[in-house]
């Protein structure tokens, strides 16, 4: 039994023997885009429709990379070291590991700890507005288990992120009232991995689908809010992503709320999403995804969502009966992602928040609640290290949307899905060129549309038609350039004309961006 228990103590402690996970936050696009070109290259083999990555499985599509650095041009090879130095460190040389504010590392864990500092600037025709950040974060290993934490305090003088605005601007609870705000983001957890798969508690944002401007399954634009997160890839040609999440319902539990000394204790609905995420490899470089989710609430952690290959509608049958017609609120959604020609992604999303088959074609009683959203991306054609992208977004009326306000598909009235939500569409086009390492030269048009909100209007929820007005519209040209100076942290300047239209009283946009303007954003950060 001794010999058993010391067993067992050396292979959690060992380091070596699987994976220690922490999360790599989306935000920064950098070395997701070099994943992806290295995808469209066929060097590495990744499912780019879950985000975010472990920090591990980063480190070993950087290492397949290594391995076939003869494929790789010569821009492609410097960025390949300088990733190298920063997801590898205990392999990198002297002098060409990434520079750290503290790191520590030996045969039994591993500590990084850096500060998060930066701003975001935009100046147009009416205002100046800025988002500044500050904080701190760690991540590092003990054995198997991995842990990380970020922790940022924000402050805009004008608020660019509200649960109503049409932005891929990160979410956030502020803090007081009036144009400007300040919000704090905690993210961050702790992990177990394995040979082939970990298993964690976290709070983070995560990104599920395909797409370069969002993406429809889950957008990853909410305040991070804490889920119990798995992955399993118990063979080459299937993986398995679920993730059990505390949503933020904000909608007041009136029997709970209660007064003290003359304050109000204000108490919400419980809220949670579960949802999973099956992927069939079968060829290299496709990846064919189906899942499910729920967001439910009224009931306490159902431990029947807890099963992550389960499907979820079904068990809200059980749970409620079918004639129950206000249950929980189920999704589905499918994925396919093909990196099968070389320098080419050809990728589509459909998420299905509602189907009838049997009156699928019927103009009056159709519910066909889906967003769709395909594209592609093309690198190295006509001119080696230049990627062109297009896609298009489509949501009908009513898709991410709910008649029961505890049930929604939000987390702090923020939209889990795409970020323009329902009954809008979307062409985003781009061209993006990398002349050196860590420069990136690019210029995008996006074209974004949005019809009534039913919700608003009527009761109704069978026929709606399709943008049957426009009632908010944007166009935006815009061209700029960004550089990796070190490790996470960049400096970016763009412009261009941005023109945004709303024909109804519904704010869809901060009011000193309405109107057609020209539009300079400028910024620098060290970390995210």
């Amino acid at each position: 039994m001794k010999k058993l228990i010391i067993a067992i103590a050396i292979t959690l402690a060992s380091p070596y023997l699987y994976a220690q996970e922490t999360y790599h936050h989306i935000s920064n696009i950098g070395i997701y885009e070099f994943i992806d070109e290295l995808n469209t290259l066929g060097i590495v083999n990744a499912n780019t429709s879950v985000r975010p990555y472990s920090r591990d499985f980063i480190k070993t599509l950087l290492t397949q990379a290594n391995e076939q650095k003869e494929k790789l041009n010569n821009r492609q090879r410097k960025e390949l070291e300088f990733y190298l130095a920063d997801f590898d460190k205990d392999n990198a040389t002297k002098g060409k590991k990434r520079f750290d504010i503290l790191y520590r590392s030996d045969s039994l864990y591993s500590i990084t700890i850096n500060p998060l500092l930066g701003v975001n600037t935009i100046k147009n025709d009416s205002a100046f507005a800025y988002n500044r950040w500050v904080g701190a974060e760690v991540h590092g290993h003990a054995g198997r288990f991995g842990f990380y934490a970020s922790l940022r305090d924000y402050a805009q003088n004008y608020r660019l992120a509200m649960p109503t605005y049409l932005t891929r601007e990160q979410g956030g609870n502020y803090k007081v009232d009036g144009d400007g705000g300040e919000f704090s983001e905690m993210r961050g957890g702790i992990t177990y991995g394995w040979k082939w798969g970990s298993i964690g508690m976290i709070k983070d944002n995560v990104q599920w689908g395909s797409g370069y401007n969002g993406t429809n399954i889950l957008g990853g634009r909410t305040p991070s809010f804490a889920m119990l997160k798995l992955n399993v890839k118990p063979a080459r040609w299937i993986e398995l992503n679920y993730i059990h999440g505390w949503l933020v319902s904000q909608v007041i539990d009136s029997a709970r709320t209660y007064i003290s000394f003359g304050e109000t204790r204000k108490v919400y609905h419980n809220k949670y999403i579960a949802a999973n995420l099956i992927t069939f490899k079968p060829y290299r470089g496709l990846n064919l995804s189906v899942g499910n989710s729920i967001v439910y609430s009224d009931l306490e952690v159902q431990p029947a969502y807890l099963i992550p290959f389960f499907f979820y509608k079904s068990i809200d049958h059980h749970l409620n009966g079918m004639s129950n017609q206000v249950g929980q609120n189920s999704q589905m959604f499918f994925d396919i992602s093909s990196y099968n020609v070389k320098h080419l992604h050809l990728y589509a999303t459909l998420f299905l928040d509602e189907l009838s088959m049997k009156n699928m074609f019927n103009p009056d009683k159709h519910s066909n609640f889906y967003s769709l959203k395909a594209g592609f991306r093309v690198w190295d054609l006509p001119l080696s290290n230049l990627s062109l992208t297009f896609e298009y977004t489509r949501t009908n009326p009513l898709a991410f949307k709910h008649i029961i306000e505890t049930t929604t598909y939000e987390s702090n009235r923020f939209n889990l899905g795409h970020y323009l939500t329902d009954n809008a569409d979307e062409i985003h086009f781009a061209i993006s060129y990398h002349p050196t390492r860590g420069l990136q030269l690019f210029g995008s048009f996006t074209k974004s549309r949005k019809g009534p909100d039913y919700t608003k209007i009527t009761t109704e929820r069978l026929g709606l038609p399709f943008m049957e007005q426009v009632e908010w519209e944007q166009t935006f040209w815009q061209v700029g350039a960004r550089y990796q100076i070190i490790n996470d942290g960049y400096i970016f300047i763009a412009g261009g004309v941005n023109n945004i239209k709303n024909y109804t009283s519904y704010k869809y946009t901060p009011n000193f961006m309405l109107g057609k303007q020209m539009q300079v954003e400028a910024g620098i950060c060290w970390g995210f």
